[in-house]
């Protein structure tokens, strides 16, 4: 059985613009390359896991969607970091949909695709809804006090907190 770090996208990997799809508003966080450059060093997959809501809202589509992540995922490329997969929710909050996280559709998607063992994979990202998504899921879960509020509500607490994703590397390849 393969690893997986799942990545949230906003605010964890890229600055959070709201509603971020425009490749000229690309703007990685800091030291975020440096740490999925370790991570991808390590033997674990890397995979983004994303509310996209504003494709659901009409603000942009699908394919502005898929241009912006093709040129997130070419520049990372050239840093030497490989996503193998990147998942994404397009509906709204009220859509009532089971891929949104908190929920965890997304991530069992991958977990089949990639034949994981969530139990020995991370959940990383800036939110209460992705730490909750990783606790659902039985994986351990970072949360990257840089991003959106950088803390965690009542009852998802994350097993780590840590300022960016160089030091969420740096936890990942310490367990190992």
């Amino acid at each position: 059985m393969n690893k997986a770090i799942f990545l949230d996208r906003d605010g964890t990997i890229n600055v959070d613009r709201g509603y971020t799809y425009k490749i000229e508003d690309l703007k990685f966080k800091k030291n975020a390359i440096e740490g999925l450059k370790l991570m991808s060093g390590l033997d674990y997959r890397l995979i983004i896991i994303s509310n996209q809501s504003g494709i659901g809202r009409r603000y942009f589509t699908e394919e502005k969607l898929k241009k912006f992540m093709d040129h997130m995922l070419s520049m990372l490329g050239k840093n030497k970091v490989k996503v193998d997969k990147y998942y994404f929710c397009p509906h709204k909050p009220d859509d009532k949909c089971s891929c949104r996280k908190p929920k965890t559709k997304l991530v069992k998607q991958a977990e089949l695709d990639f034949n994981l063992n969530l139990k020995e994979s991370f959940f990383i990202g800036d939110k209460s809804i992705d730490i909750e998504t990783g606790k659902k899921t039985g994986c351990k879960t970072i949360l990257v006090k840089i991003g959106h509020d950088g803390k965690y509500s009542k009852g998802t607490k994350p097993d780590y907190i840590v300022n960016n994703l160089l030091e969420a590397a740096k936890v990942i390849e310490n367990e190992n």
